[in-house]
């Protein structure tokens, strides 16, 4: 299980899923929906997937 969490300073926001993709997908949205971004760029794809952290090594 994948975990990620908003890269906005001061937003608590999380999400878990099994693919990479699906974090990715969420964490567009919710920049869309609670940030008020309209266009996804590049190098916020690139730094969503920078964060994107594994369950087992963050419990180990």
């Amino acid at each position: 299980m994948k975990h990620y969490e908003c890269l906005v300073p001061g937003c608590s926001w999380k999400t878990h899923a099994e693919e990479d993709a699906e974090i990715v997908r969420r964490a567009s949205d919710h920049l869309r929906s609670a940030h008020g971004e309209t266009t996804i760029r590049p190098s916020m794809i690139e730094q969503i997937k920078a964060r994107i952290g594994d369950e087992e090594k963050a419990s180990a």
